[in-house]
């Protein structure tokens, strides 16, 4: 499995806010993306992801790859946790739930309802999903929030985990997740900058 981007600009509300985007990523390693709030992380991860078009440059990433976990945990509240990782373990054809409530200690929460999780817990079902996907690239865009330190911990084996069985990812996030193989991408020299009406110009946000 590879990742490959040559030359790639992003767009958010169709305004360039990345540009002249290049790497290569292979099964088994890492990328994380560095830089301020509105700097591109998140329109990068969508783009990835295959929810917004690039504006130019190439992209190699085959869409049936991805397994994308954005800010929102994407849970139906009236269902209980296994029977929102049960439905997307369907939608993908991905392995047993069972696997991934372990891994995120979930076990004890199965027959509850997601509306009535705390939001680190709502955070840790979301996350799950990522192993019931069976895809090998994961997008995770501050996969962290709400999660305790202890969650944290477990949130970095599981990646560390599904990076040594070939997996890759590429995160952006603020905390130190102890993966001092991965890369580090930091987006500053890529934003675009815009000229404002009293005729000083800032990058972008």
């Amino acid at each position: 499995m590879q990742v490959s981007l040559d030359d790639l600009s992003v767009a958010r509300g169709g305004v360039t806010v990345l540009q002249g985007l290049s790497f290569v990523l292979q099964s088994g390693q890492a990328l994380v993306l560095r830089g301020p709030n509105g700097s591109g992380k998140t329109t990068l991860l969508r783009t990835l992801a295959g929810l917004q078009p690039a504006v130019a440059g190439r992209l190699d990433l085959p869409a049936d790859s991805v397994a994308y976990a954005s800010h929102a945990d994407g849970l139906k509240a009236t269902l209980t946790v296994a029977e929102n990782l049960e439905f997307w373990a369907r939608i993908y054809g991905g392995p047993s739930i069972d696997a991934a409530l372990a891994a995120l200690d979930l076990a004890a929460l199965a027959r509850r309802r997601a509306g009535e999780l705390s939001a680190g817990q709502k955070r840790r079902v979301g996350l799950a999903r990522l192993l019931v996907t069976g895809r090998p690239v994961w997008l995770l865009d501050e996969p962290t929030v709400s999660l305790d330190v202890a969650s944290v911990a477990r949130f970095a084996d599981l990646v560390r985990q599904h990076l040594a069985g070939g997996g890759l990812a590429i995160l952006a996030t603020h905390v130190e997740l102890g993966l001092p193989e991965a890369r580090v991408l930091d987006l500053a020299p890529h934003r675009t900058r815009t000229i404002l009406s009293d005729g000083f110009d800032e990058a972008f946000a």
